[in-house]
């Protein structure tokens, strides 16, 4: 089957799901867009030009939709929810207003009409480059869900104009390139211009005593940037209603000084507008340089001050006071970046609008409610104190006031325990005194979740087991969800179609409705059927790894993948050593009988992150050998596709038959990718880490593929050393010759300097990744997939049960718990 015929099919597809309409009438607004926005003659214009007519028009459906949303929200007083988030990974937007809006067999038959295949224009939109990896893409979910349960709520963050960066690979190397998704504009972007707001860096604090005798603190002498908004509309599946999406662009107060343009000096006549807008440039400038730093702190406070600027002219329209403000304001902060909005929001009651301390203090923690990502103490958020102190001298005095109130809390609760207030301030001492960002969250916020059951737990007995017992109601789950729409509906239509003709549609919007498939698990028609939509997509996915990697691959094999953020926590690199174990085993045994097998890799590493860009480059450096190694023929091919994003995730996912969720027990906050890959009908392959718990509770032990140490006994090995890497690497012949086929330069041509630091990393006893440790169980464990695969039938039968108990996953359902436990909202 051709490109061109898949997407013929998958436009067939959606139409035994959408009923399509006369398109006569989407015609003739595409040709109307052609003339009046573009001036172009529809008799002359090409795919790029069809593709955003088509924008145009649907922006235009939806901008009905949402002015009538927004009234709606007025009209019954509703209490609005504010998701602040640095990230947005929305990915492409035009199939999925297509498929929530339930016009896409009306549009694919008017752009028939017209000479063009749907799935020719949906391929010319740009990834929206808004975020990076599952942060992102699960703010990106959450909204498409409150949308579809029509809960009155906003999304916040930053317009980046290049977003994190375009991905390549120069003799396996990553390379990072800009990533300009908006060379061409956007044509789902309403600019606003009337929404401009003043946010303020720098200066200094002036205190004094009002007319009543109360001491008050005045921010002046600082620099100001203009915050322009930008939304981006999300429509609810097949309901009207619309929510948007506000991120912020940065625009300099002053476009151009003159007096330095008239004197000839033009660079310097345009230098305060160019370090102006930097700050919404790139997504995650590198934080390894003071100046990037100071950017990324910028940056969250940009997003978050102009933020609250909109929310209190939304809230000031009805209200004069602010007895009621969080009884009608919810806000939920997506990890720590946003956190500087709790200082923010005191600094704007206290100073501003005149509140005393006490009453603000309530009034933000009632307000406020913070999501926790991460289990990496490393990786929890802190700022030096000198930087807050320069950026914003008026929030860290904020904050200090906070952390000293707070402390005395603490110290009346447990008198002469000096090792706690140490262990809770939230300012960690030592040469370099820190604002502990996920401290500041916990104390203003009242609410703190984690985002899956395991992930939570450790949150409570040993991240911030102090705060729990502070706090002991403060803390709670919310297991993590993905929206069915995108990620099986629009992602992989042969299969919605396939289950949709068994069971109905009603899975779109309740996906414990996947339900009705286990009785048909063992119906052989039903497996063929299966199985021919597997195959289909991963013939799909052939096609793209030949045409990007030059790589052919055996679409019959065992595809085998892992794609995510490249992290070590991750492991990918176990996942590599799996695949020279592999080889080996073919190139010593070519007559042994071996399960075909690909072996897919995609994601970005920071740019500033070495030890992630190295295990790339032996990623790459050992495809290079296997797949140029005559014996290794069709039973085993390894890739690496560059440039991850979501729309390549939609075409990997549906084609994957193991799903490599293999991270370190205790490191994993959740992971979304799991779930998504369970709900195409992969089998997982993972250890108990995450989400991973959950999954195997909804699918069943004998469904998954289970290995490696858990969080308990992995916490045990880094105290005890019962095993040391050393001991594995002398014991197991097999992982010797693994460990030492990098060390001695198979991989690199002989140079045996390249990869010493991942030698000396797997060899390292204390490496927190345990890797060896997990890696006699992690072969074992694919050992006997690769034998479980040549059943086709059982396996099958495994991936249409995973299927049917994904319900637990969707985002609806993580939604419809934070609006009832956290968000105050209860009719939904």
């Amino acid at each position: 089957m051709t490109e061109a015929d898949k997407n013929s099919t998958d436009n067939e597809v959606y139409s035994t799901i959408f009923s399509s309409k006369t398109a006569g009438q989407f015609k003739d607004r595409i040709k109307h867009h052609l003339m009046s926005f573009q001036g172009r003659d529809p008799m002359r214009a090409g795919p790029r030009d069809l593709y955003k007519a088509l924008s145009y028009a649907l922006r235009d459906v939806l901008v009905e939709k949402w002015i009538e949303t927004q009234k709606n929200f007025y009209a019954k007083k509703s209490k609005r929810v504010y998701y602040l988030s640095l990230e947005f990974l929305v990915g492409r937007s035009l199939g999925n207003t297509l498929i929530n809006t339930g016009l896409m067999g009306e549009v694919a038959r008017a752009l028939e009409e017209l000479g063009y295949k749907l799935e020719e224009i949906r391929e010319i939109e740009e990834d929206a480059a808004l975020g990076n990896g599952g942060l992102g893409r699960l703010a990106a979910c959450f909204l498409d869900s409150i949308a579809t349960l029509q809960i009155p709520a906003y999304g916040y963050g930053i317009r980046y104009e290049y977003g994190l960066f375009y991905q390549k690979l120069l003799n396996g190397y990553q390379v990072e390139t800009p990533d300009n998704w908006l060379r061409y504009g956007t044509p789902w972007e309403f600019e606003r211009g009337s929404y401009f707001f003043p946010v303020n860096f720098y200066g200094k604090v002036n205190s004094y005593l009002d007319k009543k005798g109360h001491y008050r603190s005045e921010w002046v002498d600082t620099e100001d940037v203009m915050a322009m908004a930008c939304d981006y509309l999300v429509p609810g599946f097949n309901n009207d209603h619309v929510i948007n999406m506000r991120l912020w662009t940065a625009r300099a107060s002053r476009e151009l000084d003159l007096s330095f343009f008239n004197a000839g000096d033009y660079i310097q006549a345009v230098h305060g507008k160019v370090i102006s807008e930097t700050i919404s440039k790139v997504l995650y400038p590198s934080d390894e340089i003071r100046e990037g730093q100071e950017l990324r702190l910028k940056q969250q406070y940009f997003f978050v001050a102009a933020t609250f600027q909109d929310i209190l002219r939304r809230y000031k329209k009805k209200n004069l006071s602010f007895d009621q403000f969080s009884n009608q304001i919810a806000v939920q902060l997506n990890d720590t970046h946003p956190a500087i909005a709790i200082p923010e929001l005191m600094r704007i009651l206290v100073d501003i609008e005149g509140v005393n301390w006490e009453k603000a203090w309530d009034t933000c923690t009632k307000t406020f409610a913070y999501t926790n990502h991460t289990l990496m103490p490393e990786a929890l958020e802190t700022w030096p104190v000198d930087l807050i102190g320069r950026v914003l001298p008026r929030h860290l005095q904020i904050i200090y006031e906070i952390n000293q109130r707070f402390l005395e809390q603490v110290a009346q609760r447990y008198p002469g325990d000096t090792r706690r207030l140490r262990d809770m301030s939230i300012i960690a001492e030592g040469e370099t005194k820190r604002v502990r960002m996920a401290h500041l969250a916990i104390v203003g916020s009242h609410s703190v979740n984690g985002v899956a059951e395991l992930h939570t737990l450790l949150l409570k007995t040993r991240i911030f087991s102090d705060f729990n017992e502070f706090y002991p109601r403060k803390f709670n789950n919310k297991t993590n969800g993905i929206t069915p729409r995108r990620w099986l509906l629009k992602c992989n239509p042969g299969l919605a179609a396939l289950i949709s003709d068994r069971i109905g549609l009603g899975w779109v919007t309740d996906l414990d409705e996947l339900k009705k498939l286990e009785e048909y698990a063992g119906d052989v028609e039903l497996q063929e059927k299966w199985h021919a939509v597997k195959l289909a997509n991963k013939k799909r996915l052939a096609r793209i790894i030949e045409e990007q990697c030059r790589i052919k691959v055996n679409p019959e094999s065992l595809f085998d993948v892992q794609v995510k953020r490249i992290h070590e926590y991750k492991r990918q690199l176990l996942n590599a050593l799996h695949v020279i174990a592999l080889y080996h085993r073919i190139i010593a045994h070519p007559g042994q009988e071996i399960t075909p097998r690909t072996v897919i890799f995609a994601g970005k590493a920071a740019p500033s992150y070495r030890k992630a860009k190295l295990i790339i480059k032996l990623i790459n450096s050992v495809a290079d050998v296997v797949n140029s190694h005559p014996l290794a023929g069709e039973k085993l091919r390894v890739v690496f596709i560059p440039n991850y994003n979501v729309s390549l995730a939609e075409k990997i996912i549906p084609a994957a038959d193991l799903s490599e969720q293999i991270s370190t027990a205790g490191t994993e906050a959740s992971g979304t990718g799991n779930m998504k890959f369970a709900l195409n009908g992969a089998l997982t392959v993972g250890t108990l880490d995450g989400a991973n718990i959950e999954i195997r509770e909804e699918v069943g032990k004998n469904n998954i593929f289970i290995f490696g140490m858990t969080a308990a006994e992995a916490e045990y090995e880094k105290q005890h050393k019962s095993r040391t890497p050393a001991m594995i690497y002398e014991k197991n012949p097999e992982i010797k010759r693994i460990v030492d086929t990098i060390r001695d330069g198979m991989f690199s041509y002989g140079d045996r300097e390249l990869f010493k630091p991942i030698v000396e990393d797997l060899l390292n006893e204390n490496d927190p990744y345990m890797l060896l440790l997990d890696l006699e169980s992690y072969l074992a464990c694919q050992e006997k997939i690769g034998i479980a695969f040549r059943d086709r039938k059982t396996w099958t039968e495994k991936s249409i049960l995973n299927v049917s108990r994904m319900g637990k996953f969707s985002s609806d359902r993580t939604i419809r718990e934070y609006a009832r436990d956290i968000w105050g909202i209860k009719d939904i």
